[in-house]
């Protein structure tokens, strides 16, 4: 059985309403055969990547990065999930496998930080990006939800 790893640090109700939406599309009664295994980001390790097939990863923005649990995440399980890192210890393009992820993303006011620093680890990981990121100003209503469903039900299909 596949299995799909999200991670995610919700701290707020509203990054909350995302993550149990992601959840939801992740299990959607159509998708058979794969396992979906949930960590926050504080509780995820090395050993929960490597056993993954696809991940899925839920993040705040917080000052113009994503939030300190899922940048604590990637520096734990980095080297040993296979990242890649220049002669100048830079993130580089990993090689081998590429396991698919999606990322969704909650901020009161701006986003793009936060993306492009996950963006850019991920990058220098075995993945793929395999969905478009879900950014969310403000609140979380019907439609951001629906959304996130819609993500979290892609990834899950991918990996059945």
């Amino acid at each position: 059985m596949a299995r799909l790893l999200v991670v995610h640090h919700s701290p707020t109700p509203t990054a909350q309403a995302l993550t149990d939406a992601v959840l939801a599309g992740a299990h959607d009664d159509a998708i058979e055969g794969v396992e979906v295994v949930v960590r926050r980001a504080l509780e995820a390790g090395a050993e929960d990547v490597l056993a993954a097939d696809g991940y899925l990863l839920g993040t705040t923005a917080n000052f113009g990065y994503m939030s300190g649990a899922l940048k604590h995440f990637f520096d734990t399980i980095f080297l040993e999930a296979g990242g890649a890192l220049s002669d100048d210890g830079s993130a580089a393009g990993a090689s081998g496998g590429k396991k698919p992820f999606g990322l969704w993303v909650h901020g009161r006011y701006d986003t793009t930080g936060a993306v492009r620093s996950v963006l850019s680890i991920a990058g220098a990981l075995p993945w793929s990006q395999a969905a478009d990121v879900l950014e969310v100003l403000g609140d979380v209503g019907e439609p951001q939800e629906e959304a996130a469903y819609e993500l979290g039900g892609t990834l899950a299909a991918l990996l059945s």
